[in-house]
């Protein structure tokens, strides 16, 4: 229900085997590249492809390291390689040996050694290695798995996350208690404050807390935040990315939220400093803004500490400001605050003149920098998804993808008015693939407002003819299905099947400006329905290959709900509805779902204060319209939209008589990640399709 979360990688799922250089693989005949080019996109292709992340520039600004990840479809695993190359073009892509032993999370040191993580000791530890990457060196013997770090400025000294028993007071302590709960003969589990459960995850009584250590193994880990009540990082997805050191290294700063009993429907992060690096205690920075406050980075001057803050408490998608705090005085302003777009990374330029920030734009994710002085924004990049960024003395290395192509990385000079020059190639098998045509369109949707769209063409698509249409409907449900890539909902294995492709980015999307997003609040039937309605009467007017008639919607999670609303409520327009971990009632989210934050307010309360907020547009209410076949898939480890949803939209359709599929995966979430589980979500998908719209004669 929320916008997605880069999960960072752990040392157990580290790589094992070796990835194949692609830089070295050999070039096709001309006849076979040929017959090659003939053949289109498939979801096989997007299940195979390599997947590249994770970019880091040397302090010399010569070189680049990055991971790419490989699927294993027998072994049913990802299987991950660090690669570094050249930035000036000189020789080819080389592969670190250390990925033999599994390597993820790789960092350079001011030092210029390349530190990382790694389960090769039996847990996941802090290594180190030099730039041939030929031999490791441990950095932590921690008893504990290590599940993020961060350097100190002078590389002495190493910040890492360890999920501790916050009422013990050393490591020794949860060791034992671990050891105990893991030995204990009885399994039931006892809690007197929520989460109970989180993600995909049962609250085992542990928290994320910071440790210390000397990068030389001297000395004992300092437990920084003992006494804190509540996760660093945070859970599910937190990485390095909400703790940093001080320019000189004398204490860290932490976004965090104060768990206590309040924590599932709280969104109170607040940045604490910690009272040097001794363990005692820590002192509250952003106190006075009851939002969320995250992701500080300190000037290369040391002089301000720039952050990323939402003004609205209980709304995980309130705009992300950008505050700058004088280190000195503690005296706050928000840069940029005309500029209506949500920020989402923040980095200095080395005269802490500039901003560096990504955030979405119409469909598009770029690269924009701003003057701290006067607010000036400027875009760096244009067309496409910039998912990471990483400065050099000359420009930037950016990690960028879109529609047709997985992420690769480009270099770009400051400023520059030349196109991105891309310097990888991890997925040269692609370029022999065809995609079918994108193209972004706009309309007016809810209050005369305009709205926008994608359309995509069938692979190989022919003037004149008409084809199927595969309606995607994006979750979030603030997102967005624009201009970048995703390995499980990715529009162009649709066109690869021979199915054109419709997407509304529709009131409530991000991108578009906050009071855009802000719209679909306690309107989650209404306004985005008419969108989609004349999103896509406008696009079968302005496409005449859209057989309109001859079409299913898809969608997932908010996507999932819409499914479920447009059942009820637009029942004669598809002639199939795909449903994936969709909510079905309403009320039972309010109560059976963990981040309470989001449903109190999407719906405009809890649900004893405000029953009307979850009935209004409840999908439960409206069985008896339902007539359109629907295939339900659930993840039965998605504590988001719980296994209860699922079953009951299925229920309802078996109930009815209406022809219905459904689809568990107990080892699975809100995503469906593993390789072969994929596989079969792609296959009973795209079967369902088939069997509607492309009848067999």
């Amino acid at each position: 229900m929320r916008r997605p979360h880069l999960l960072s990688a752990v040392a157990a799922l580290a790589v094992l085997t070796a990835l194949p250089a692609f830089a070295e693989a050999p070039a096709a005949p001309a006849a076979e590249a040929t017959q090659a080019a003939e053949r289109a996109f498939t979801y096989n292709d997007m299940l195979n492809a390599n997947r590249l992340s994770d970019p880091r520039v040397s302090p010399d600004g010569t070189k680049v390291v990055y991971a790419v990840r490989a699927t294993d479809m027998e072994a049913n695993r990802g299987v991950s390689s660090l690669f570094i190359q050249n930035l000036n073009g000189e020789g080819a892509p080389r592969r670190l040996a250390i990925s033999d032993g599994g390597a993820n999370t790789l960092r350079w040191g001011s030092d210029g050694a390349l530190y990382f993580l790694s389960g090769r000791s039996g847990t996941s530890q802090v290594w180190k290695t030099d730039s041939t990457g030929a031999t490791a060196t441990q950095v932590t013997d921690l008893p504990l798995d290590v599940n993020a770090y961060r350097l100190s400025p002078d590389a002495s000294k190493v910040a890492v996350s360890l999920a501790v028993y916050p009422s013990c007071d050393d490591l020794a302590c949860s060791v034992a208690r671990g050891t105990e709960a893991g030995e204990r003969k009885s399994t039931g589990m006892v809690y007197d404050r929520m989460f109970v459960r989180h993600w995909d995850t049962w609250n085992d009584g542990t928290q994320n807390h910071l440790f210390v250590v000397n990068a030389d193994g001297s000395g004992e880990p300092v437990w920084v935040t003992h006494g804190f009540d509540g996760d660093t990082p945070s859970k599910p997805f937190g990485d390095e990315n909400e703790f940093t050191f001080t320019p000189d290294g004398s204490a860290i700063v932490f976004s965090a939220r104060l768990a206590g009993q309040t924590e599932p429907w709280s969104t109170n992060f607040d940045l604490y400093k910690t009272n040097g690096l001794t363990g005692e205690g820590f002192t509250n920075l952003t106190d006075a803004n009851d939002a969320w406050d995250t992701g500080p980075v300190f000037s290369p001057d040391g002089r301000t500490l720039a952050y990323r803050a939402m003004a609205r408490p209980g709304f995980e998608a309130d705009r992300w400001q950008i505050v700058l705090m004088d280190v000195a005085t503690g005296a706050k302003r928000e840069v940029a605050a005309n500029w209506d777009r949500s920020a989402d990374s923040l980095q200095w330029s080395a005269d802490a003149r500039t901003l560096y920030v990504t955030a979405g734009d119409v469909g598009q994710t770029r690269l924009f920098s701003i003057d701290v002085a006067n607010g000036a924004v400027i875009p760096i990049t244009g067309e496409g998804h910039v998912s990471a960024v990483e400065q050099t003395p000359s420009g930037f290395v950016f990690a960028q993808d879109s529609l047709t192509r997985p992420t690769e990385l480009f270099v770009k000079t400051f400023r520059g008015r030349e196109m991105p020059r891309q310097i990888t190639d991890v997925n040269p098998e692609l370029d022999n693939r065809l995609f079918g045509e994108a193209e972004q369109f706009d309309f007016r949707g809810w209050n005369n407002e305009t709205v926008h769209g994608y359309v995509i063409k069938p692979a190989g698509y022919v003037e004149g003819r008409k084809y199927p249409v595969a309606f995607l409907i994006h979750g979030g449900p603030q997102g967005s299905f624009g201009n970048s890539w995703s390995y499980r909902w990715n529009p162009e294995t649709y066109a690869g099947a021979g199915y054109a492709v419709v997407m509304i980015d529709f009131h409530g999307s991000t991108g578009y400006g906050q009071g855009f997003t802000d719209a679909i609040s306690q309107h989650w039937g209404d306004r985005p329905l008419e969108d989609l309605q004349k999103g896509w009467a406008a696009a079968q007017s302005k496409y005449s290959f859209l057989d309109g008639d001859n079409a299913c919607a898809l969608g997932a999670s908010y996507g999932g709900y819409m499914i479920n609303w447009i059942a009820g409520n637009w029942s004669d327009e598809f002639k199939c509805l795909v449903n994936h971990d969709g909510v079905f009632d309403v009320r039972g989210m309010g109560y059976g779902t963990e981040e309470l934050w989001f449903t109190e307010w999407e719906y405009g309360g809890t649900v004893y204060d405000n029953p009307e907020g979850y009935e209004r547009f409840n999908p439960v209410h409206h069985v008896e319209n339902w007539r359109t076949p629907m295939l339900v898939v659930q993840g039965d480890r998605d504590y988001r939209i719980p296994t209860s949803q699922g079953l009951s939209t299925f229920t309802a359709l078996q109930r009815r008589g209406i022809e219905s599929r459904l689809i568990v995966f107990p080892d699975e979430n809100h995503w469906v990640l593993k390789p072969q589980n994929s596989l079969q979500w792609h296959n009973e998908v795209f079967h369902w399709l088939d069997d509607h719209l492309k009848p067999q004669d």
